[in-house]
């Protein structure tokens, strides 16, 4: 699944938090999310994660 590291980082600057505390958030590690936002893709389970860390559905972090 494809996913907007750019949406994500804006969600991260709006919400005032980092990386590692959106793996706390996500029960992801904080390497695996880097990984994923610099590749741009992910399982869609972990996109689910990813959203739910932020407090936004799915639709808002992948790409149409």
């Amino acid at each position: 699944m494809m996913i907007d590291r750019e949406r994500i980082d804006t969600l991260l600057a709006e919400q005032g938090i980092t990386k590692a505390v959106l793996a706390e958030r996500c029960g992801i590690s904080r390497q695996n999310i880097s990984i994923i936002t610099r590749r741009g893709t992910c399982e869609p389970r972990t996109a689910g994660k990813l959203a739910a860390g932020l407090n936004v559905p799915v639709s808002e972090i992948i790409k149409q």
